[in-house]
């Protein structure tokens, strides 16, 4: 196909052509970011928990008979709990993934220094927190029992000293020793040292936090003793539902002096908790096709108009002896350009946006890799775009000459 004629064609009609660009290059700019953002909040939502969340259900309890002693009242509470048909195990604990109450602190790997910091959500629970949440224990060993102490010797801050051991996760383990071994070694959540003795697989935070610290998490041997817990109970997945309903009537009737809430199993917690990333999600894919069609609807109501105009000229090239596939290939090569120069500026346009992004949003820089994906979305959509019109003047007859003459 010589070029000539068609870059000849163009240029008598540059505004047209310009805005045509201008609009593919929008597109191109937009799409590739919202591409990634999209990617980025499924990737957020598909993480592991680290969590059995098949088997987990749970209940809020909050007391509210202040004279009631509530580390008492928990081990009644899992005692009855355990008891229940169906249940493997049950724990009391303060937080879980993704139920947003987070407890942040900073672990060390010297005292009084910031060297290899982390800062680390914490959670605490009853003896058999980790076989009933389900955590994968990749290195090392559970808590012992008299490693346990109740939370309220650590309310002033002096009694977080006595914690000495902690178990954390393999990315919070590779964080603070990046050499590696660090089962056994000491960390610094307070002024004195806690040593290593766990590391498990994953455990997301219950909260959200910065991209690469989502699975910064560390348990402490710290029994709860606040009125309000949450009580997790494992069990096979078909006696989901009906253990949650035992539960919260055997709650009831241990102590009506309480406010049960929330039972939900670990998937219905997942769920309202990225309930905002998926309509985010929702949105972003909503607006992306619609602007996508509205550049394909560009793209060829443009090429429709042309054709419309050309009818003569394109007879003409039919009875000189052009085929129905060069004319094709003609409206094609044609749009082609266009799409390419609207390409080029979009490319731009989209590492233009992403470092706005990055700025003002703290948005991760757009991988390399979408650009030529991007471009390639956008030579496709012209391509399918112009192929009705460019049919459409193939199938135009040598006659049309001879009509207008």
């Amino acid at each position: 196909m010589i070029l000539r004629p068609i870059l000849s064609s163009l240029t008598r009609h540059k505004l047209t052509v310009m805005l045509l660009m201008l609009q593919v290059a929008l597109t191109c700019g937009i799409v590739c970011n919202v591409a990634f953002m999209i990617e980025e909040r499924i990737a957020r939502m598909s993480a592991p928990s680290g969590v059995a969340e098949d088997e987990v259900v749970l209940i809020d309890s909050v007391q509210v008979d202040p004279h009631t002693n509530p580390q008492m009242r928990h081990l009644e509470d899992v005692a009855a709990l355990r008891a229940i048909p169906g249940v493997r195990s049950a724990v009391a604990v303060d937080a879980v993934p993704f139920n947003g109450s987070d407890w942040t602190s900073s672990l060390n790997t010297q005292p009084d220094s910031d060297a290899n910091a982390a800062s680390a959500s914490v959670y605490n629970g009853t003896p058999g927190e980790l076989q009933t949440l389900g955590l994968n224990l990749i290195a090392g060993r559970d808590f012992l029992p008299g490693e346990y102490l109740p939370l309220d010797s650590a309310h002033d801050g002096a009694g977080l000293g006595k914690v000495s051991t902690v178990i954390v996760t393999r990315a919070l383990a590779d964080k603070l020793f990046p050499a590696g071994n660090a089962l056994g070694k000491s960390v610094y959540p307070f002024s004195q040292p806690a040593r290593i003795v766990g590391i498990v697989d994953h455990l997301s935070r219950p909260g959200p936090h910065d991209a690469g610290a989502e699975d910064y998490s560390a348990l402490f041997p710290l029994l709860p003793d606040t009125a309000e817990v949450t009580y997790v109970m494992r069990t096979a997945a078909r006696n989901r539902k009906h253990v949650l309903e035992i539960a919260k009537a055997t709650l009831t009737r241990l102590d009506g002096n309480r406010i049960v809430r929330q039972p939900s199993t670990f998937a219905q917690l997942r769920a309202d908790y990225f309930h905002r990333d998926r309509t985010m999600v929702g949105l972003l894919l909503a607006a992306a096709v619609a602007l996508a069609f509205v550049t394909a609807v560009a793209i060829a109501g443009l090429a429709h108009f042309w054709v419309g105009q050309r009818r003569r000229t394109i007879g003409i090239r039919r009875a000189i002896g052009a085929t129905r596939g060069d004319i094709l290939r003609y409206f094609q090569t044609e749009n082609f350009l266009i799409v390419s120069g609207g390409v080029v500026l979009g490319l731009l346009l989209a590492m233009m946006l992403n470092l706005i992004l990055m700025q003002q949003y703290e948005v991760p820089r757009l991988p390399v890799y979408y650009l030529p994906i991007g471009a390639a979305v956008l030579w496709l959509l012209g391509q399918l775009a112009v192929l009705g019109p460019a049919l459409r003047a193939a199938a135009v007859p040598p006659v049309v000459a001879t009509r207008s003459m």
